[in-house]
């Protein structure tokens, strides 16, 4: 992969996207192309294949995406399986007409079976249905990775890389409460908590569920690295994953612990759970070479530490 080579990285001002651009720049890639929403809208086929003729990106990392929590996967079921299987369609169909290099695209781990074996290995993919909550997100992200297995199959080689991280945080997140993941909703529940002095703060379920969590900046590493490599001795797709989970009670106690929280949390266990436990078997990614760098706990404290930096004041 030449440091010279033309990169698109659709989505570069989302998470996952961001983290990537970070790295490629910091590894000396410079001819990265880049473009907001408001300049291109990818679930256009018309502008995708425009822009794709205009600019012949010899690599894509496709990053772009509708994403959120439990609350907006259920609202807008509709806006989640269209929009971001329009999107899918459109970049990936373009990178193949464009003859680009490789094509890294990123699923969600929320495509394994509700009730999956531990940790979840990519064979286990489509073994049972998806967590009913996440049900559109899902299906839609496992269409683009048949998408790029179909490539792939029908074209010959490894060009279409479909990875599958597990729950992303770090800068540049979602933190809204009612469209965010779960960690990213916790700092921002617990840092508006800090600021007015609540007495307790009430999350949905039961706490009891377990996640896994991989910092962007792993999520990036890893991505780089599949880019770069021969990935014949590979098979595909590959989680991406630390191999630790936290329950999400867990999970709240640390995040009010580093917000300086120190009132009650209760649990509404009226509310949706979501899939007990989804831990990511990555032992095909860490045979091939690759291994997570981030501690969490540091991970943690930085992201918090970047959303109160970037945040207005919440108290009233």
């Amino acid at each position: 992969m030449e440091l010279d080579a033309s990169i698109y990285v659709a989505g570069h001002t989302g998470l996952i996207g961001s983290a990537m651009v970070r790295k490629l720049r910091h590894a000396g890639y410079r001819n990265l192309i880049l473009a907001s929403h408001e300049s291109l809208e990818l679930t256009d086929p018309v502008a995708v294949e425009a822009f794709f003729a205009r600019h012949q990106p010899d690599y894509v990392v496709l990053a772009a995406g509708r994403v959120g929590g439990i609350i907006e996967n259920q609202s807008c079921p509709a806006d989640f399986i269209q929009t971001n299987l329009a999107i899918q369609l459109n970049v990936l169909s373009a990178a193949q007409r464009a003859r680009a290099k490789k094509c890294l695209f990123y699923a969600s781990s929320c495509m394994y079976p509700r009730e999956c074996p531990q940790p979840m290995a990519e064979n286990r993919l489509l073994s049972d249905k998806p967590e009913p909550t996440s049900m559109a997100y899902a299906i839609a992200k496992l269409a683009g990775v048949q998408m790029c297995l179909a490539y792939n199959q029908q074209y010959g080689g490894k060009r279409f890389i479909p990875v599958i991280p597990n729950s992303a945080f770090g800068p540049h997140d979602n933190f809204a409460p009612e469209s965010g993941h779960v960690l990213s909703a916790l700092i921002r529940r617990f840092h508006a908590a800090r600021q007015n002095d609540s007495p307790s703060v009430t999350l949905w379920g039961s706490g009891a569920p377990r996640r896994e969590f991989i910092h962007a900046d792993d999520i990036a590493d890893a991505s780089l690295f599949l880019l770069q490599k021969d990935l014949n001795g590979l098979d595909l797709p590959v989680n991406l994953g630390v191999g630790v989970d936290y329950a999400i009670c867990e999970l709240a106690e640390r995040i009010a612990a580093i917000a300086g929280y120190t009132g009650f949390i209760e649990w509404d266990r009226s509310k949706p759970d979501g899939a007990p436990r989804k831990l990511l078997d990555s032992t095909r990614i860490r045979d091939f070479g690759w291994h997570p760098s981030m501690d969490f706990d540091q991970g943690l404290k930085a992201t918090f530490d970047w959303y109160a930096a970037n945040t207005v004041n919440e108290s009233h």
